[in-house]
């Protein structure tokens, strides 16, 4: 909870206090508790601003204000209560008080952790077409593949601009961008309206921070039916390190993805036989590539004269979350000028023709990997397709671990730990998609190996992580070839 929120609730729990069990007498007890709790209500309101979470308490807090007042006013006629009426009352009024806290905690506004890189972060958002596609997700046969891509970059923000927010500004845009989301959970929109409070640590449209040689480069794609959203603090926390980081929104496989003219694009993507995990993969990778295209034209000056130059082309990485995360994979395989990925917790769409892969790769798999994988042994069907994709899978694994790649999983960490989403709510560890280990601890891991990684691969530092276990993080196991 934010702090006024937090008098705020302190200052509800006085005035019940206050009416229920002080004499009438004590005047000027009322009276200031009246006053203090009517200012906490009124900065609450207009610096941190309204969220649904706290209707009880701000309904009780404006009654118990009035009542009080009255009371002392000394035209409130002498009504003697029961002690069993005053203690149930006390009790419904107390519960209403503990629901409406819990639901502003448990639901609470967040904001992403700060990376802990020595240089701020600036972000800039831009809309590319790619003419020579056609959009194969939607009906209309004109559409061409559009994508928004965010770029994530090192600055040095003398103007001391206001962090970014991380869903957008615009009231009707992030209405549109809310009601995208709460339809395909099934839920009404005023559920997500607080996102509107959440920060990001970067700064819109300031100057990148100039350095005599250019910085790498790493893109990264988020997992299926999810955003680019759910990997900013990612983003950011390899931009404070040095590296110019994309993040990607593949179109009509997001919850929601915003375009400048207002349109808001909602999940179209079906896949319902494996092969059509292959036919979305090759539209992933060629995303991908088609967004490197356009990074060329930013780094020659093309499209943005502040980036002239500074983005180091020969240093290419590519990073992703499940399906994003094969999508690095298949990228990193197919695109020379590709030099290093990532894959994080995501099942290969294409294991043809992938034995051999001649550059640095690693797999970040989650705590449940092991004894999946031993459940997996046990129980394998070679006649089975999906079974015959797997055992394909772990055999590329094996061969990028005696290639000189990585494979690690993080003990206590779920599918979602790789993403944002751990920020959003304590709520989403009851669902299982997130582990036991602490969301922020999570995150500080998976960016260390991350970091450690890229900076190896695309910087020629570092790499003392990757190497193997390492004391500051027990959570972290490798894998070994002889496992697989």
């Amino acid at each position: 909870m934010r702090l006024f929120e937090i008098l705020l609730v302190l200052s509800c729990l006085a005035l019940l206090v206050d009416l229920l069990f002080i004499m009438r007498n004590a005047k000027r007890t009322g009276l200031v508790l009246c006053i203090g709790s009517g200012v906490i209500l009124v900065v609450q309101l207009f610096v941190e601003g309204y969220r649904w979470q706290l209707l009880l308490v701000y309904i009780m807090t404006a009654l118990f204000i009035l009542i009080v007042l009255y009371r002392h006013s000394g035209k409130m006629v002498n009504l003697k209560i029961g002690k069993p009426l005053k203690y149930s009352l006390s009790s419904i009024l107390i519960i209403l008080l503990v629901v409406s806290t819990c639901l502003s905690v448990y639901l609470p506004v967040f904001d992403l952790p700060k990376p802990d890189g020595p240089e701020k972060v600036g972000t800039q958002t831009f809309h590319f077409t790619d003419q020579s596609r056609d959009e194969v997700l939607t009906e209309d046969q004109s559409d061409k593949r559009e994508l928004m891509v965010q770029v994530w970059y090192p600055t040095g923000n003398r103007n001391h601009n206001n962090r970014e927010l991380l869903f957008p500004k615009d009231k009707e845009l992030f209405k549109t961008y809310i009601q995208t989301y709460a339809s395909s959970l099934n839920l009404p929109d005023f559920v997500f309206n607080y996102w509107k409070y959440s920060r990001t640590n970067s700064f819109e449209n300031v100057e990148i921070l100039p350095s005599t040689h250019p910085y790498p480069l790493v893109l990264l794609s988020h997992g299926m039916g999810t955003s680019r959203v759910l990997h900013a603090s990612q983003a950011e926390n390899l931009a404070s390190h040095g590296f110019i980081v994309v993040t990607i929104d593949h179109t009509y496989s997001t919850f929601a993805t915003i375009f400048p003219d207002g349109r808001v694009t909602d999940y179209r993507t079906k896949m319902i036989e494996i092969n059509d995990r292959g036919k979305v993969g090759e539209i992933w990778t060629q995303d991908v590539e088609f967004v490197i295209n356009q990074i060329e034209k930013l780094n020659s000056g093309g499209i943005n004269s502040q980036f002239k130059g500074k983005i180091d082309l020969n240093n290419i990485g590519v990073m992703g979350h499940s399906f994003g995360g094969a999508t690095a994979f298949n990228t990193t395989y197919l695109d020379h000028r590709i030099k290093a990925g990532i894959n994080m917790d995501g099942s290969l769409f294409e294991v043809k023709n992938r034995d051999v892969i001649n550059k640095p790769f690693m797999f970040i798999r989650s705590g449940s990997f092991k004894e999946w994988l031993g459940d997996f042994k046990k129980d394998t069907d070679p006649d089975n397709e999906v079974t015959k994709q797997l055992s394909d899978e772990l055999h590329i694994i094996k061969n990028v671990i005696q290639h000189g790649g990585s494979a690690i999983y993080v003990e206590g960490t779920e599918h979602f730990n790789f993403t944002d989403l751990q920020f959003y709510s304590p709520l989403i560890k009851l669902t299982g998609i997130t582990g036991d280990l602490n969301g922020k601890r999570g995150s500080r891991i998976v960016n260390q190996y991350v970091l450690d990684f890229f900076n190896k691969q695309l910087k020629g530092t570092g790499g003392d992580l990757i190497q193997g276990p390492n004391d500051m993080y027990p959570e972290v196991k490798f894998i070994g070839s002889e496992e697989l």
